[in-house]
């Protein structure tokens, strides 16, 4: 499998993906944006579009579906729910679907939060990385607008906090620290800000901060799950200093956050909102 890393340079700084099959040349176009970009990356590598896969109903995330249908006839599907939300969906995901297209194989989570019908996309066999005899195969996340670099995503353009914070817990958390990260946008100059906002001292977020200061988005690193864990404050719900300073910002409402890392979770989210 190998993964094509699209940025597309617009406002709202999406990243769309080619997800290709090297054996067949056949290959899966995620959260097509700019459709006309996705066809002429795709091209480029040698990959004939095969499926389009959306994980949400969000305008950047489908307003290239009808560019890639048209020129390559591959059907579209998305969560069975987003049915209605997205035009002309083929099929309907379930959730824990296993997806197969020639050696690729993609099992369908279901991560409600951002919207009601957001769904991320694991690869448990994943891509290698490494050289030599340090060569490995990882786990690889295609996490939407659910987890972004150092954030959550967010819930106020018809989602839900509460649905958000389980999906972390059932689906997210339980992912081995290898799991390479693959998010739906960069953001992550500004959510390693916030990160340090809310714990100031954090080694991890400050060495990540420097060493992505002059980064272009093109450029940015693939994180791990492993590494989101020291430094993202929605995966560090248990950490003191993040939920003392909650408390000190909200001391009518200390009480709540001993013990309660969904009360966290909700008061981080509407920190990062404000923000």
């Amino acid at each position: 499998m190998k993964i094509v890393r699209l940025y597309m340079h617009n406002p709202l700084r999406n990243y769309n993906y080619i997800i290709g099959c090297e054996e067949t040349r056949q290959a899966i176009a995620l959260d097509p944006t700019d459709g006309e970009e996705v066809l002429l990356a795709a091209a480029r590598e040698g990959f004939n579009i095969r499926l389009i896969i959306n994980t949400h109903e969000h305008h950047d995330h489908i307003e290239g579906n009808p560019a890639v249908q048209s020129a390559t006839g591959a059907p579209i599907w998305a969560n069975k729910n987003a049915i209605g939300r997205i035009p002309n969906v083929d099929h309907g995901i379930e959730p824990y679907d296993i997806i197969e297209l020639g050696t690729i194989k993609l099992k369908a989570l279901p991560t409600p939060g951002h919207t009601p019908v957001h769904l991320c996309l694991l690869s448990e066999e994943g891509i290698e990385v490494g050289k030599g005899v340090y060569t490995k195969k990882v786990p690889v996340l295609f996490s939407g607008d659910t987890l972004f670099n150092a954030c959550a995503g967010n819930c106020y353009n018809g989602g839900n906090v509460d649905d958000m914070y389980d999906s972390f817990v059932r689906e997210l958390m339980p992912l081995s620290d290898e799991t390479l990260l693959y998010p739906g946008h960069d953001y992550m100059k500004n959510n390693l800000a916030f990160a340090l906002d809310r714990e100031a001292d954090n080694p991890d977020a400050l060495e990540w901060q420097e060493k992505v200061a002059d980064l272009e988005p093109d450029d940015m690193p693939y994180m791990t799950l492993g590494q989101e864990r020291t430094y993202n404050p929605f995966l560090r719900l248990q950490e003191t200093k993040i939920v003392e300073k909650l408390k000190s910002e909200n001391p009518e409402l200390a009480e709540q956050l001993d013990n309660n890392p969904r009360e966290i979770f909700r008061m981080l989210r509407s920190c990062r909102d404000k923000w």
